[in-house]
């Protein structure tokens, strides 16, 4: 018996098992008749997956289904091969990503697209979690392709056919050029596998989605068609009111950073100093910060990484800090930033300093950013000369800085 997949054309989650037999030369049957809606609830396909899922692969021994799992199959069918990595740890690796990419990626994916499409209620705020997931994952796989051109070894494996798979639905209907290009390293990847021979077998021409698709209303129910009425004399017809038109949209909670009293600190006016100022800045920016600085309106925050001695490699430490920096766009109307690499060589050291509106780390700030969590944060006592000098410093570049070079300075503004 030939090894036959059941499911409907066009379906994300069965490339990878057929990817994964281009890979290791086996044959895979996909019938042609397939229809979603009407095969897979047959009592044949039921006895196959009870739960009427696609896809479905039918084998010798018996069916498997889950997309995952049947890639796996498929991948080990011709015995020994690279696809599944070429030791313990390079298969462990190979599940750890292929378990990744699935849960922090597809998932999020998928939650993010499919109330879009009608397929479940939307919501805003659940949208804005999915996003805010998503681009967490696609950082994470950023940060560890920024010195690796696969994801297990150095050559495809099964856990890039899985990944891939997965930002293929992404990159097809709702990750456009602007949202991905802030993950440059998951782009080259992303293009860079899904164009190689066995893919493009499977996949064709992939091409990137140029917009988010609008919002469809989920199980919207029809309209029951009314009876004609009679015609009233016009001067005894009331006004009618329209039914069929949407409630106006509410207007969008404010923050409440906005709500705050007043502040006779411009945060805009200090940036415009800090950017203009190219000469005397001791004299003039520091100067004029402080003369600026309103502690009734605004707090000070020094942050120090918490796991300084896992930044051995340079351009690493600086990707992970510039990636922090993205991720804080959201409260750029609300902060101002210094981030400072310090150290000569590695183990290198990342410190900060934060000014935010208000007296405390502004919580949406610690809801949305997760790398805050990553930073020990201390609050800046300036009736302390020391710590006042040492924001000065920071805000300046000095260099040294508590003793030590500057690999690189990097400012939120």
């Amino acid at each position: 018996m030939a090894l036959v997949l059941h499911t409907y054309k066009g379906n994300k989650n069965a490339d990878k098992a057929l990817i994964a037999a281009e890979y290791v030369g086996v044959k895979i049957d996909v019938p042609s008749d397939f229809a979603m809606g009407v095969t897979n609830k047959t009592p044949e396909f039921l006895k196959m997956n009870p739960m009427g899922k696609v896809p479905v692969l039918e084998t010798p021994e018996g069916p498997v289904f889950e997309s995952n799992a049947i890639a796996r199959y498929v991948s080990r069918l011709n015995g020994e091969n690279s696809l599944n990595g070429s030791s313990l740890i390079e298969y462990a690796h190979v599940e750890q990503w292929s378990d990744f990419s699935t849960l922090e990626i597809y998932g999020n994916i998928l939650k993010w697209f499919g109330p879009r499409m009608g397929f479940m209620p939307y919501s805003a705020p659940g949208e804005e979690a999915a996003i805010s997931a998503l681009k967490r994952g696609l950082d994470a796989l950023n940060t560890h392709l920024t010195s690796n051109t696969y994801l297990v070894g150095h050559s495809i494996t099964l856990a890039d056919i899985i990944t891939v798979c997965n930002l293929n639905l992404g990159f097809a209907t709702v990750m456009t050029k602007s949202f991905t290009s802030a993950f440059p390293h998951v782009e080259r990847y992303f293009w860079t596998v899904i164009n190689q021979p066995n893919f493009k077998k499977v996949v064709g021409d992939v091409k990137q989605t140029e917009a988010v698709p609008p919002i469809k209303k989920a199980g919207q129910p029809a309209k029951p068609k009314e009876e004609p009425k009679k015609k009233a004399a016009p001067a005894a017809e009331a006004p009618k009111v329209v039914e069929e038109e949407e409630e106006a949209p509410k207007p969008k909670a404010k923050n409440p950073l906005d709500l705050l009293p007043p502040s006779p600190m411009v945060l805009d006016e200090w940036k415009r100093l800090y950017s203009n100022t190219k000469s005397n800045f001791r004299e003039v920016a520091i100067k004029g910060f402080w003369d600026m600085y309103d502690p009734e309106g605004y707090s000070l925050w020094f942050c120090d990484y918490k796991y300084n001695d896992e930044n051995m490699v340079s351009f690493v430490t600086l990707n992970k800090v510039g990636g922090f920096l993205q991720r804080m766009d959201l409260a750029r109307k609300y902060a101002f930033g210094k981030m400072l690499i310090c150290g000569s060589e590695a183990p290198f050291k990342v410190k900060g300093l934060w000014l935010f509106r208000g007296p405390e780390i502004p919580k949406f700030i610690m809801d949305e950013v997760y790398d805050m969590e990553l930073y020990e944060w201390t609050k800046a006592d300036i009736s302390d000369e020391a710590q006042k000098e040492r924001v000065s410093q920071m805000i300046e570049d000095a260099e040294p800085f508590e003793g030590e070079a500057l690999l690189d300075a990097k400012c939120f503004k």
